[in-house]
């Protein structure tokens, strides 16, 4: 296991690195205790191409949300097929299927921030139980809070979490799509520039924001998955939260 000392090294050494390179040292270092996630939109196919060629077979952890556009989940396959990925689909804990179906249309409006944590955040620590590393495809340039992130991020339960493209820039992405010929969501080419679930995510100009269309209007521009929400502690705290608000649970 590595100490964080050497994982604060790695991380510092791995500023001047390509992403293949921190790929690679992963592939090396944590063998078939590893995995990716990905979204599947067009920002995340570099990532997804490298990685899944580096290390054949990686799992590949898609959450399925229940909300996303018909057009993400045809993507999806299509990548799949093409591909060979080795998806692993990640759903909510059973626990809430009655108060999302009773709250289906108006959670992601009334309470964004709960319906990521049923949908996103804890599906996704659920199934990072079984890992060691964790490759996350965020960068620097997309927001206020992952412009903080490191590149090696040790988590609270011990997780390591990898952002091999964290020093990419958007201009870094479309040049490596358009070297390599790879696929864009389709919806992409409609002004969605960042793809998360429909209900959440709406077209955007030319010249805005790259995530301007997530959760617009709402002060939100995170899921929870790459913030402190995501660590441990935090998100005991935010269940226990939402436990007790009675006037959303249906005990």
């Amino acid at each position: 296991m590595l100490s964080v000392q050497e994982i604060n090294e790695y991380s510092s050494e791995f500023e001047t690195g390509t992403p293949q390179q921190i790929i690679e040292w992963a592939a090396r270092s944590f063998s078939a205790s590893i995995a990716m996630s990905s979204s599947f939109q067009t920002q995340s196919i570099p990532l997804l191409y490298m990685a899944t060629r580096i290390i054949p077979g990686l799992p590949v952890l898609f959450i399925d949300t229940g909300y996303h556009f018909w057009d993400t989940f045809m993507f999806r396959e299509r990548i799949e097929h093409e591909w060979g990925l080795n998806i692993v689909d990640l759903r909510r804990t059973p626990h809430w299927d009655l108060f999302v179906r009773q709250n289906a249309r108006t959670l992601p409006v009334e309470d964004p921030n709960l319906c990521c944590f049923l949908h996103k955040v804890q599906p996704m620590q659920n199934a990072l139980k079984g890992y060691k590393a964790w490759i996350s495809g965020i960068r620097r340039d997309q927001t206020a809070v992952r412009a903080q992130a490191k590149i090696l991020e040790l988590q609270e339960d011990g997780l390591l979490k990898i952002n091999p493209l964290l020093n990419w820039k958007k201009a870094d992405v479309n040049r490596y799509i358009e070297e390599h010929d790879l696929p864009r969501h389709p919806l992409y080419e409609k002004g969605y520039r960042s793809i998360g679930c429909a209900p959440c995510t709406v077209a955007i100009g030319e010249n805005d924001d790259e995530r301007a269309g997530r959760w617009a209007g709402r002060g939100k521009v995170e899921c929870g998955l790459h913030t402190n929400m995501f660590s441990k502690n935090n998100v005991a705290e935010s269940k226990t939260e939402f436990l007790l608000d009675t006037q959303k649970i249906d005990r």
